[in-house]
């Protein structure tokens, strides 16, 4: 058995299959770690969740914010953007289906056999991993709640950005939402800064990217994958952090890593030209 871990989909279903296909992944044999955004600025969103759905309990994932972002149009909260390219998605006959599984999907995954953990943007440092485990269980239970609308329409904002266990309510839960799957920056007391956008070398001082910040899940011996951050192109992270979003849906690879031996597999996006490249932008 062998674990693969993926980057940001975005509904590129061909490179997927692609990319699968050049380890013989078996479903019946292995296991799939996805790092979310499934959906979204891609060509097909649509089956990329039918395909991911279908492999049951071969995949382990995490919800990312293009995810999040789905279920809030679904659910007629937000505004369905014409370049996110969700139209088949939303008009399909078992939108409902596709829909009610993604809604109970993790937003943070743990192994501890492998020392493993995921989740889409990655782990504020002001984390150690019993309180994430116990934030993103938070966010994971009213997400398959029936309460879950109210959730997704105060889950937008950048406020509040400082860890504190004292946070309640709805508050807590736009926190812990940032935290997993939207924050790149942190100041260096790892309060979140959710504005800036740039690539490291630009971004303004004090800023750091979480992963520079020491982080109590680290130093407890636990790798951490993230996927959310095109703009790194998978560079940059410190030993024993994995950046796997590398802009696929932008023209650049998806990329996969085997765990057990850390060997890297990329399939071109279809979306590539030798004339043109479509460049990754600073968000995803």
């Amino acid at each position: 058995m062998s674990t693969y871990l993926i980057g940001d989909v975005h509904g590129c279903i061909d490179e997927l299959k692609a990319l699968l296909a050049q380890v013989n992944f078996n479903p019946e044999q292995d296991r799939l770690w996805l790092t979310g955004d499934l959906v979204a600025r891609g060509p097909n969103s649509l089956e990329v969740l039918r395909y991911v759905s279908g492999l049951g309990e071969s995949v382990r994932m995490v919800l990312g914010n293009h995810d999040l972002h789905l279920l809030a149009i679904y659910a007629g909260i937000s505004f369905n953007k014409p370049k996110d390219r969700l139209n088949p998605l939303l008009e399909a006959d078992d939108a409902d289906e596709l829909i009610n599984w993604l809604r109970r999907q993790p937003v943070l995954q743990v192994d501890e056999e492998l020392k493993l953990v995921m989740a889409h943007a990655g782990i504020t440092p002001q984390w150690d991993l019993e309180t994430a485990q116990m934030c993103a269980r938070e966010v994971e239970a009213v997400l398959s709640s029936d309460t879950y609308p109210l959730f997704l329409d105060a889950m937008y904002g950048d406020m509040p950005n400082n860890w504190s266990p004292e946070l309640s309510g709805l508050a807590r839960l736009r926190f812990s939402t940032n935290a997993l799957t939207r924050m790149r920056y942190c100041f260096p007391n790892g309060q979140l800064d959710m504005m800036c956008k740039d690539t490291p070398e630009n971004a303004p001082r004090p800023l750091k990217p979480w992963f520079d910040i020491a982080s109590p899940i680290r130093e407890a011996g636990y790798s951490i994958a993230f996927g959310h951050w095109a703009s790194l192109e998978g560079k940059g992270a410190p030993e024993g952090v994995y950046a796997l979003d590398t802009g696929c849906c932008w023209g650049g690879v998806l990329t996969m890593i085997r765990w057990e031996d850390k060997q890297y597999f990329t399939q071109r996006s279809n979306r590539r030209s030798d004339k043109e490249q479509v460049a990754a932008p600073t968000a995803s």
